[in-house]
């Protein structure tokens, strides 16, 4: 094999839960060019990993996601002559960008319908059997590769840790707790005043708090600031908003503990083993998007009404958001500062 791409246009937690395929293709075709596809503004993120050629982005949202843009990139890929084309994502989109690039190994899943005239081998995701990276390994069947990697090995480039650790030489004087309190999913996001309380628990205590927060997530952290206290104290550690994605990874990988929603950030902190206490509201395990690792907690509550959707909507379908109010700092607390002093 000369040429393999794999295609995964999804969210950015998706992107790393497909590096276990990644790295089983390297396993397998150690001499094979590698191209990875990944959504606008994730690519950074990979750029680093060994075992790829090349990174791509893709702007679904702009100018590529038109028709005409990707039948253009179709006959720009089926140029390249991959000689594999495993896509991960199953919207019809990504379907025919797999058929124009005429690869003559073509792997999607078998569902929805139009997957099956798209590629030359589809494969069952059994979405209620596995976890999402079992899912995207099942996409190595045709291929009959046994040997599978299951972690999510990220590597990132030596300056963005080497920024990290000068960061962490001048302003890091004891335990770091790292806290993300946004989301892309407004029902995934743990209340700001149950963020605040962790907060002002943990500076109490002599913790540094050091808040992430995305493009638009400003606000939220702001009021978790506001709501703990912690305006102008030196327990606070204020990242929100000031750091690149692939910065943000490797700030991620120094914590003793990440405090986070079922994000793409919890995605990252974990894939590098660091502590997590993630808080998951209206999604469940049997999603297939948990956390992993012995540093690992999830607090959740059992309801009825969990889960709401495979990515939890923009406001409760029920109006009172129990999945995440009822997890209290009370529950979650102990577990942190656990992992931050090694004690109960």
């Amino acid at each position: 094999m000369r040429r393999i791409g794999v295609w995964n246009t999804a969210f950015l937690g998706d992107a790393v839960l497909t590096l276990p395929l990644l790295h089983t293709l390297h396993r397998r075709f150690p001499d094979a060019e590698i191209h990875f596809w990944v959504r606008k503004g994730v690519g950074a993120l990979f750029t680093a990993v060994p075992c790829l050629a090349a990174v791509h982005e893709f702007d679904k949202r702009g100018t590529q996601g038109g028709g005409g843009a990707v039948f253009g990139l179709g006959r720009a890929l089926a140029r390249q002559g991959f000689d594999i084309w495993v896509n991960a994502h199953t919207s019809l989109r990504s379907g025919l960008v797999a058929r124009a690039t005429g690869a003559p190994v073509r792997i999607g899943y078998d569902r929805p319908w139009y997957n099956r005239l798209l590629h030359t081998h589809v494969v069952d995701r059994r979405f209620d059997e596995l976890d999402e990276i079992e899912r995207l390994l099942q996409l190595v069947g045709p291929l009959a590769i046994e040997d599978r990697e299951t972690w999510p090995e990220l590597v990132l480039p030596a300056d963005a840790r080497e920024r990290a650790e000068a960061y962490w030489q001048r302003y890091v004087r004891g335990p770091v707790l790292g806290m993300h309190p946004g989301s892309v999913w407004a029902t995934k996001r743990w209340t700001a005043a149950h963020f605040a309380e962790v907060a002002r628990r943990a500076a109490a205590e002599g913790v540094q708090v050091m808040l992430f927060a995305g493009p638009g997530e400003e606000t939220v952290a702001r009021s978790v600031v506001a709501m703990a206290g912690l305006e102008g104290s030196p327990a606070l550690l204020d990242m929100a908003g000031a750091l690149s994605l692939v910065d943000l990874a490797a700030w991620l990988g120094r914590l003793d503990c990440y405090l986070s929603n079922d994000s793409g950030p919890m995605h990252i902190a974990w894939a590098q083993r660091t502590p997590v206490t993630a808080v998951f509201g209206p999604t469940v395990r049997r999603l297939g998007f948990y956390p992993r690792g012995e540093g690992t907690t999830v607090f959740e509550v059992d309801l009825d009404c969990r889960p709401c959707g495979l990515h939890g909507p923009q406001q409760c379908p029920l109006g009172h958001h129990r999945c995440m109010t009822d997890v209290t700092p009370d529950m979650v607390w102990p577990d942190i500062r656990r992992k931050l002093f090694g004690q109960s």
